[in-house]
């Protein structure tokens, strides 16, 4: 595939060399180095802290499907989510 790509002057010189010395032409090069590029594996990164709030203890035992059921239908249970109580 034909592409234009704007690069500096500096680096088409620098690629422009290296071709010269390895008798192959600059799409060569170019593509040699795009090709290494997406081989590497990309850098790890840092882990992100997430805050945490105390907010009490549980208020159900999400396993007891019952009782999250119960809590879930009501509606004090959602006024307190809301801020109302």
């Amino acid at each position: 595939m034909k592409t234009t790509l704007i690069l500096e002057d500096a680096l088409v010189e620098r690629v422009r060399v290296r071709a010269r010395e390895r008798g192959v032409s600059m799409s060569s090069i170019v593509e040699e180095a795009i090709v290494r590029l997406l081989a590497e594996a990309p850098a790890a990164r840092e882990p992100i802290d997430l805050p945490s709030y105390p907010m009490g203890p549980y208020r159900v035992d999400i396993a007891d499907r019952d009782a999250l059921y119960d809590a879930m239908d009501d509606p004090e249970v959602f006024a307190r989510y809301r801020g109302e109580r």
